[in-house]
């Protein structure tokens, strides 16, 4: 689980600047909002709607856009039917791919999913065909500051997590997804609040790749984060330290 979670913030490292970050916003605040329309407004009576404001103060988005959006689905001023849809493919290099959408139009991005997987050397397939590749787990992040590896271990596996790693930056602890909730709150009492909490597509087994194929994967993780309607791009890739120095001194 190491390379995934390395790879995580691989995918995500332009997430952060400044450049994406008004994207990333919109996307937080659409998921914000679709989250308090399906459940009640509250936080603390709606998980979803919880998870959802954890990950957007995790990348410091202000608190009045938090509100603003989940005003939007309580004032009703919101128009728009979001439908949440999962895309299955290989992309470059026969790399698997789950990509979660959330959009008011299903035909626009099936269409520019396709696309992007065409242009790319990809094949989109069709949903479940990747089943056997993921599985649906609760991932559960927090900064490496707020306690030393050991400890973590230690908090994680008492509150039932499967699988635990840390690194340099956070630590993860995986679990399925009917003690999502509870090994959430469980370390979340102990450390405060995660940098993030959510289901994830986490992938059974890593499939290491060159420095070449790095680089046009990576290009295709961009071109769909570039999509309004993506909120979230999973692979089971595994890009080693060596080939990403090698392609960030690029």
């Amino acid at each position: 689980m190491a390379g995934h979670s390395k790879f995580k913030n691989i995918q995500y490292r332009k997430g952060a600047q400044d450049a994406k970050r008004a994207k990333l916003f919109s996307k937080m605040g659409r998921e914000i909002t679709v989250a308090a329309k399906t459940g009640l407004p509250e936080a603390e009576k709606n998980p979803r709607l919880r998870n959802a404001i954890i990950s957007a103060r995790a990348e410091n988005m202000p608190k009045d856009r938090i509100e603003k959006a989940i005003q939007k689905a309580v004032g009703g001023n919101d128009d728009a039917v979001y439908e949440e849809i999962r895309y299955e493919g290989y992309g470059p290099g026969s790399v698997a791919v789950i990509i979660d959408v959330l959009t008011d139009n299903r035909n626009r991005t099936a269409s520019e999913i396709r696309s992007a997987f065409s242009k790319n050397g990809g094949n989109l397939g069709e949903t479940g065909s990747l089943s056997f590749v993921f599985t649906r787990k609760g991932v559960i992040k927090f900064k490496a500051e707020e306690c030393g590896e050991d400890k973590f271990f230690e908090l994680a596996a008492e509150a039932g997590a499967e699988d635990i790693n840390s690194d340099i930056t956070e630590h993860t602890a995986i679990c399925v997804v009917e003690d999502f909730g509870n090994v959430r709150d469980e370390i979340t009492n102990k450390l405060g609040d995660p940098i993030s909490a959510k289901l994830e597509w986490v992938p059974q087994n890593l499939q290491s790749i060159n420095e070449e194929q790095a680089e046009k994967i990576l290009k295709f993780i961009d071109l769909l984060e570039d999509n309004d309607d993506v909120q979230t791009v999973y692979t089971n890739v595994d890009v080693s330290d060596e080939v990403m120095e090698k392609i960030n001194s690029n």
